[in-house]
């Protein structure tokens, strides 16, 4: 027999694409979006058809079986496989050519479905499926399990809209299917004519979300026209590779409006869905109040708990919808920008199903059972009876116009009575599916989790039909063997198995991550940051996914056999920026910051470690020793001519600061008591260009001019602003103390502006964030527990104000993670405050001044994924500071841009949204605000802008002296 390495080599001789059967490559394929497990034997990337051809012809010689796979978001398991993988996206993932008049477009299997809804969107065309995976999942696999998504009321699945198929078969026949026998594999005609029977009434007369098994074969009758391509789709990889696909097209609605309806519950929309099918909707999605509690609270839904979002042609017929619907409220959407608000609430339930209430997990597997939209009432409340007899939760929302229901319950598949548990209950829910005439599979097909229980869905004489058609296509079995035709269990290959028991936060946060590959999402725009590192380089290995891959498999041993030493998993974290993005972003919350910190620490356990570790992960302490030493100029002066050994020349250091923040404070005389809540003055220009990044604006350094600047030391001294003044004590975090000083004597005068009372503690104090990110986790405790005592001596509970938003983060969440028996590390964290927060939160009357500008910049990357930005937002409203920052990551991240072989991803993350962004404002003179201290280098040094904090912009807008007036 052909052994994997005999097969490499002559793979290798043969293609033209890439040949991998590596540890790093098997390890980032061995699962898909389902709870399954299997392990490849390598992967190939194709060029071309010619190449597809020659990889089935080669395994079918080997002996080897091939799943194809387009962007792993399969929830059933069928995108896994133990042979050979054919990964569809990297090369073979073009739009070939579309056609506006005949209203077609020909793609490429691995062509990322948003990138063909781009391209035709200019001629008011669209293609018609649109499951909720859009902006990653592709073309061939949308083919591959009938992909419908929420406007298939409308259109149909995907198989209503493919006009013809280029395939090629194991052992490397290539076939070009459409309508009618001509192409065809020889022997499926002879299979059809001597089924005709039991085509007709074993699979005629479904419902259109009939998905389940080759549940297309009718397709093949005469009387339905013998389509062909038609009754390929939803193979799942079983009967040969897509190469090619001519797609048909629909035209878009120009003014689509959105109807809301409010029903007393779940049911009741239920029932109320398929009476709405007449008046022609395009969508008829349901969910009840307890997937959007907070959004149904907030008042941003009609009256109800329960809802169907409608979507029609024009306002026209959506008032007559709404006229004529039953229900207990409803809401009419028409401005695009109101309608994507509560098109996110609908998507975002997607995400919260995934969690219990809780925090626990929810898991795939029974994702989409659909039934007929008549019956669709009284399933669920069968359903929510079933899911109650076994002690399960779960909770259903979906595509309610064709009763499909999406659900993802807290099955137990780790213990044997788990497993037990949910085989048992997969047998019952498909008995009750089949009771009501459904489909075990709506949309996502059967893969593994489903396909063992199609004999209860259909008769011995239909399953016999589905060998043979497999068998008229594959005879020797090597596409995608388990699937469909002669099954796994169910139960078996489950993905947990491997891990080892109470393995712990990494084991269980790399087992949270169930593949829906969000982070692999390219489209720009949006307030989104994950994943960076994917979005520069295109590949697997650096998305949140392929590292939560390879961690799994570093951890069960059986592809990355290094344990914590592996090279694998270090190739695949060097280029994570830990910009904490998926820690939000990611509808599970995996944290692959925290993730890779742990990694690192075991990795370099015991040995030297990389330069940088120890330059820029002992940052504070040798920040520190310099400005003790009083050494900023000449070591400024040094690091220009030669960036220190171990970091990159491809960027300079930010110059040291020659007066440290708490120098200057300590130096600072008594002020003058102020009266709070004030108004501002009118705004002095709030940002430029050109300048370094740690350079303060023009007015701001005029205002510290004119300050006293002599006085004896005072240490943590507060500054008195007037009786029952709200106190601050503002954090002297490593980049404002010695390379931004200027920020924190500009946070210092705005706070005191709004009448609090500022203290400064008295000693050093660090929150780890650079040891953390550097994976020495115990000089980060070591770090924060002296913090700790040296904080005991200030005031208990008084707010914390952190201007460095990656500070205030690792304040709130890495402390308390690192410290978890320390009930100081907890008060702390709760004490933490953004600049914005403090002033909202106890200076809740002070006016900020009036700037009057436009805005823009980028909002730090752990603002976004830890902090939030709302009072950010309304405070830059109030002070007339208007616009919006761009999403995405700044691309430095700390010490990640200055370590050698990042500068090319650094770059490339500013240039997506954040670099645009500012050349986009330049001519409407906007004020520059980046609150990051790495966000304003950045833009330092790869632009002619110079950005600024917000505490500065608004520093800038107070009269220099006097006191503020009362409002």
């Amino acid at each position: 027999m052909t052994s994997p390495g005999e097969l490499e080599r002559t793979l290798r001789s043969q293609l033209r694409g890439e040949v991998d059967f590596g540890a790093a490559a098997r390890a980032l394929t061995t699962m898909d979006a389902s709870n399954y497990r299997r392990v490849p034997a390598g992967v190939v990337a194709p060029r071309d058809a010619g190449d597809v051809a020659a990889a089935l012809r080669i395994c079918a010689d080997a002996g080897f079986p091939v799943v194809p796979r387009g962007g792993g978001t399969s929830i059933a398991g069928q995108a896994t496989g133990v042979g050979v993988v054919l990964d569809l996206t990297r090369h073979m993932n073009a739009l070939v050519s579309v056609d506006p008049a005949a209203r077609t477009a020909v793609v490429q299997p691995g062509l990322v479905l948003d990138r063909l809804r781009d391209a035709v969107r200019p001629y008011g065309l669209a293609f018609g499926p649109d499951p909720s995976t859009h902006a990653r999942c592709t073309l061939g696999g949308m083919i591959g399990n009938n992909a419908c998504g929420a406007h298939s009321v409308a259109w149909g699945t995907t198989a209503d809209n493919v006009a013809e198929l280029a395939v090629t078969a194991y052992g490397g026949s290539s076939y070009r299917l459409g309508t009618g026998w001509a192409g065809a594999p020889e022997g499926l005609r002879e299979l059809v004519a001597g089924n005709l029977a039991v085509l007709r009434t074993g699979l005629s007369g479904g419902f259109s979300r009939r998905i389940s098994g080759y549940g297309g074969l009718d397709a093949l009758l005469p009387e339905r026209g013998v389509g062909v391509a038609r009754a390929f789709c939803g193979s799942e990889g079983t009967l040969g590779v897509v190469t090619e696909a001519v797609v048909r097209l629909v035209e878009a609605p120009r003014a689509p409006v959105l109807a809301v309806l409010g029903y007393a519950d779940e049911s009741a929309a239920a029932d109320a869905a398929a009476g709405l099918l007449g008046a022609g909707p395009l969508t008829v999605e349901g969910m009840a109040r307890d997937l959007v509690p907070g959004a149904a609270a907030a008042g941003l839904l009609p009256r109800g708990d329960a809802w169907l979002f409608v979507e029609m042609r024009d306002e026209g017929a959506a008032r007559s919808l709404v006229r004529g619907a039953d229900a207990v409220d409803s809401l009419l959407v028409t401005d695009p920008a109101g309608q994507r608000a509560l098109w996110r609430i609908r998507e975002d339930a997607a995400g919260t199903a995934t969690r219990t209430p809780e925090g626990g997990m929810a898991w795939p597997g029974w994702e989409d059972c659909a039934v007929p939209p008549a019956r669709l009432g009284a399933y669920l409340r069968e359903f929510r009876a079933l899911l109650a007899a076994h002690g399960l939760r779960g909770t259903p929302y979906g595509h309610f116009g064709e009763g499909c229901v999406h659900v993802r319950i807290d099955f137990d598949l780790v213990s044997p009575a788990g497993i037990a548990r949910f085989r048992s209950f997969s047998g019952e829910l498909a008995d009750l599916v089949v009771s009501h005439g459904g489909s075990l599979s709506g949309e996502h097909g059967d893969g593994q989790a489903r396909a063992e229980l199609l004999p209860r869905m259909y008769g011995p004489e239909v399953i016999a039909l589905f060998g043979a058609y497999k068998d008229v296509w594959d005879p020797a079995g090597g596409m995608n063997p388990g699937m469909l035709v002669r099954p796994a269990r169910l139960d078996e290959n489950l993905r947990f198995a491997v891990l080892p028991p109470g393995g712990g936060e990494l084991s269980d946060g790399v087992a949270r991550c169930v593949g829906v590959a969000k982070c692999r999402t390219t489209q720009v725009g949006g307030p989104g940051v994950m994943c960076p590192s994917y979005r520069a380089t295109g590949e697997e290995l650096h998305s949140t996914r392929g590292r939560a891959r390879l961690l799994h498999e570093m951890l069960a041993g059986e592809v990355v056999t290094d344990g914590w030493r592996s090279r694998e998993v270090a190739e695949a974290l060097d280029l994570c920026l830990s910009c904490k993005g998926c820690r939000s972003d990611c509808p599970v919350g995996v944290d692959m910051a925290a993730y890779k910190a742990e990694f690192l620490h075991h990795h370099w356990s015991g040995r030297i470690r990389p330069p940088a570790h120890y330059l820029l992960g002992g940052l504070p302490r040798l920040l520190r020793t310099v400005a003790l030493l009083r050494a900023a100029a000449p070591l400024n002066a040094a690091a220009r001519r030669l960036p220190p050994p171990g970091l990159t020349r491809d960027r300079p250091l930010p110059p040291l600061a020659h007066t440290p923040f708490t120098r200057w404070w300590r130096s600072r005389p008594p002020q003058p008591a102020t009266i709070a809540a004030g108004a501002g003055a009118s705004s002095a220009s709030a940002a430029g260009e050109g300048g370094g990044a740690s350079s303060a604006s023009p007015a701001f350094e005029a205002r510290v001019r004119a300050e006293p600047g002599s006085g004896k030391g005072r240490g943590g001294d507060s500054r008195p602003q007037g009786p029952g003044a709200a106190a601050v004590t503002l954090w002297p975090d490593t980049f404002t103390e010695y390379l931004s000083p200027h920020t924190g004597r500009a946070a210092v005068r705005v706070l005191e502006a709004a009448g609090l009372e500022v203290t400064v503690p008295r000693g050093p104090v660090c929150c780890g964030l650079t040891y953390v990110s550097t994976g020495r986790l115990d000089r980060a405790r070591t770090v924060l527990r002296r913090t700790l005592t040296r904080l005991e001596g200030d005031p208990d509970r008084r707010p914390v104000v952190v201007l460095e938003p990656s500070c205030a983060a690792a304040l709130r969440t890495d402390l308390p993670a690192l410290l978890p028996d320390d009930p100081r590390a907890h008060r702390l964290a709760a004490a933490v405050r953004t600049f914005a927060e403090a002033l909202e939160q106890y200076a809740p009357q002070w006016r900020p001044p009036r700037l009057d500008r436009p805005v823009v910049g980028q909002t730090h990357c752990h603002q976004h994924a830890v902090l939030g930005d709302a009072a950010d937002r309304r405070l830059r409203e109030r002070a007339g500071l208007t616009g919006e920052l761009s999403g995405g990551c700044c691309g430095l991240a700390g010490n990640f841009g200055f370590e050698p072989g990042h500068h090319a991803v650094s770059v490339a993350c500013a240039r997506e949204q954040l670099l645009p962004s500012l050349d986009a404002a330049r001519d409407s003179g906007p004020a520059i605000l980046a609150d990051g201290f790495s966000c304003r280098t950045q833009i330092a040094q790869l632009s002619p802008y110079r950005a600024h904090h917000l505490a500065e912009l608004l520093a800038d807008g107070l009269p220099i002296e006097g006191p503020v007036d009362s409002p």
